[in-house]
């Protein structure tokens, strides 16, 4: 009796265990705009042109685009849009769904998704539709946009894990030193420093500053006249100066109307805009993060219109991240730039455009 009341009790401190399998998809999407639709229509019956790679559940994919059709018993009636499996050796099982988008805002957006499931042995497993679109009433409709086509591409790869039991987690909330310092500015509490920038006073803090920009701190530090308390600013207008200082002391870009004008604009040259001047005056001060953020925004104004212009913005204030997306932009638009050149964009805009470009290609080649 004594053994079988021993063996209970050691069954019964034995604990349960449990596992959970779960199937569910893992999302992503790519949008590809295709500019100068005429000029690649008439490239050849299966000659496509693709989408940069995009990563969706740890596989790479792209977008091909066959203007003239891939069946050559179509007879380039139709246009042929395929979603491309290009890693490497994948088994792999997805949804996705390609959309050609409406350009006229109302939303009637021609919609084809495809379930399925099995995309195997990579690079370059093709899934799509050979007549996705009649070409004569592709052309003839919202879908083209001067002369761009809009496709938007949803990638839902399938996959299975085992959800394991997890611990508590404690959720820490996004750092909020920004806000703090920002206080600090806009209270003017124990400010040491005065910038005079025609006419409006800045009270700021000497050790902030000098922590953030390296002109200033030379200027506060290095100077023999370091116990100066005001200094006059007279290379910026004001309105920039405050952004310069509203990214010192919360490190984000000030939210601005102004910002949201058009580089490309033809009402204002790009070099007047105010992220332009903020970019300017991050060069003039050491700021590089600032820099690198103005021109990001910057390179989402870049169009066939505006490149060059970008491109001597760029060349001026050491925007290197600026300037390689203006000419890998101007690489891949050539045709269409020389165009807009040929209906009357300046002259000198070409000739700095051609200069770039031939340093771009000599620099690739060695």
């Amino acid at each position: 009796m004594r053994s079988e009341s021993v063996i209970n009790e050691r069954n019964l401190q034995i604990s349960p265990t449990s596992s959970r399998s779960v199937t569910e998809t893992v999302n992503g999407s790519h949008k590809f705009v295709i500019q100068g639709y005429s000029l690649a229509k008439g490239m050849g019956i299966g000659k496509h042109i693709a989408s940069e790679n995009f990563t969706v559940g740890g596989y790479q994919w792209a977008i091909y685009f066959y203007p003239d059709g891939k069946n050559p018993e179509d007879n380039s009636s139709y246009v042929s849009v395929f979603i491309a499996l290009a890693s490497e050796g994948a088994d792999v099982r997805a949804l996705f769904e390609l959309t050609l988008v409406d350009q006229s805002g109302k939303e009637k957006h021609k919609v084809h998704s495809h379930f399925d499931r099995s995309l195997e042995s990579g690079p370059y497993t093709l899934k799509g539709y050979k007549r996705f679109f009649r070409r004569a009433m592709l052309e003839t409709s919202d879908f083209l946009k001067d002369d761009c086509l809009k496709i938007n591409c949803t990638v839902g790869v399938v996959v299975s894990k085992v959800d394991p039991s997890r611990l508590p987690s404690i959720v820490v909330p996004e750092s909020d030193i920004g806000s703090h310092f920002g206080m600090l500015l806009d209270n003017k509490d124990g400010s040491d420093i005065v910038f005079d920038v025609s006419g409006e006073k800045f009270h700021a803090h000497k050790l902030v500053l000098a922590a953030r920009s390296p002109a200033l701190r030379a200027e506060f530090f290095d100077d023999l006249e370091e116990n100066k308390q005001e200094i006059v600013v007279t290379e910026l207008e004001p309105k920039v100066f405050k952004a310069m200082l509203h990214f010192i002391y919360r490190d984000t870009l000030v939210e601005d109307e102004e910002l949201l004008a058009s580089s490309s604009s033809c009402e204002f040259s790009v070099s007047d805009t105010l992220i332009a001047k903020i970019l300017a005056a991050a060069d003039k001060y050491g700021l590089i993060r600032l820099r690198l953020m103005c021109e990001s925004y910057l390179c989402k104004d870049i169009s066939i219109g505006s490149v060059a212009r970008m491109l001597a913005l760029a060349d001026r204030y050491q925007a290197a991240e600026l300037k390689a997306a203006c000419l890998k932009f101007a690489a891949e638009n050539l045709a269409g730039i020389l165009v807009s050149f040929s209906l009357g964009i300046s002259p000198l805009s070409s000739i700095y455009l051609a200069k770039q470009r031939h340093k771009f290609q000599f620099s690739r080649l060695h």
